[in-house]
This record gives structure tokens, sequence and C-alpha cells, in this order.
């Protein structure tokens, strides 16, 4: 038998636990995809080669698309890899990318940018609201007038028509961000 590509290995496995998942024997699935259960028996354990009409009927009964059958794995969905702007001394990870709430993002920051260097011109506003939670050190929320410490284990949020910007309090501070998507236009891509 000729080895199998790594997709043909996780297509098999993907129907094994999608039938295991809702509870179904082989009888089950047979059944509803129009096949033998001797011949998913043998789809499932590699037995068989993969067949297109049969793959289409597995996905039907599954309630998956095809495409969600045999989408072929990548790392690029599963490390987030960091995006550093030294600039403005943040690096942050989007952890929702496209599969988060609509209209919202959800980022992890490490901001090492230092209270007191803050000028009238770093403070921006635009629609919406920011929500944010301190998962380490503490951050200066400067919020028009307003200067609020926001320490580790606290939270804010905050409508950002009002001029604000972050920066952390002696030494390197991370948040971890809920934001809409007028905020995340102006904070992540500035």
């Amino acid at each position: 038998m000729e080895q199998e590509s790594t997709l043909d290995v996780i297509v098999r496995m993907r129907i094994r636990s999608l039938r295991k998942a809702r509870g179904w024997s082989l009888d089950n699935l047979a059944e509803r995809a129009g096949i033998s259960p001797s011949q998913l028996s043998r789809i499932e354990t590699g037995h068989r080669r993969l067949s297109l009409d049969q793959l289409t009927a597995i996905s039907s009964a599954l309630g998956k698309s095809l495409d969600e059958l045999v989408e072929s794995p990548d790392d690029s969905d599963v490390v987030i890899r960091p995006d550093r702007d030294d600039s403005r001394g943040l690096t942050t990870w989007l952890l929702s990318k496209d599969n988060g709430p609509p209209g919202l993002t959800v980022a992890k920051m490490r901001i090492t940018g230092q209270a007191g260097d803050v000028t009238p011109d770093d403070l921006g506003v635009h629609p919406g609201r920011d929500w944010f939670t301190v998962l380490s050190g503490t951050v200066v929320l400067y919020l028009g007038e307003r200067v609020i410490r926001v320490e580790a284990g606290q939270a804010a949020s905050f409508s950002t028509m009002t001029p604000h910007t972050i920066r952390s309090d002696r030494g390197p501070a991370e948040i971890l961000c809920i934001l809409d998507h007028n905020s995340e236009r102006a904070h992540l891509h500035p």
C-alpha cells in the first residue's frame, strides 16, 4: 500500500472524530451517507482510498461542508506571532484574528512606552469603546485631562471619543484588550 499523505490521515481522523462526537456507530454514519459500514470502516482506517463521491456523502451526513472536511492543516492558525512596533513601545498578539466575535478583535499587548512621555499629539480619538484588563505591571491611562493608574488584576472600559492613550508605569506591562472595528483600526494599524 502506498504512503498516505498527511492530509489523507487528517481527513480520516476528522471523519472518525466527528462520527464519535455525535455518538454514532459505523452503521449510523454509513446509513446516513449511503455507503456500507465495511466501506466506512476501511475509509476511517486507511484501508480504502478516499474518493470524492464518498467524501461528499460523508461530509453531508456529518453536516459539514466538503471544504471543512478536507481543509489543509496549517500552523498559521495555531501559532500567534507578535507584531512589534518599537517606535510606540508596543508588541501585539492578535488572539482572535478572523475567528473572533463579530466586529470585535481580542489582543494581548505588551506596553513598554513609559508614562510621562505623553504629549497632546499622542492622544487619539475614534468612535467606539475600548476594554482592557491588566495582566501584569501597571498601566497609565491618559483619558482627556485625567490620568488613571490601572494595576494588574484591574480592568477599564471607556468611550474612545475621549482623547486617550495608554503607557506603562515603571516597567513593561501586559494587557488583554477587546477592540471594536474602529479601535482595531486606530490602535493596531496606525
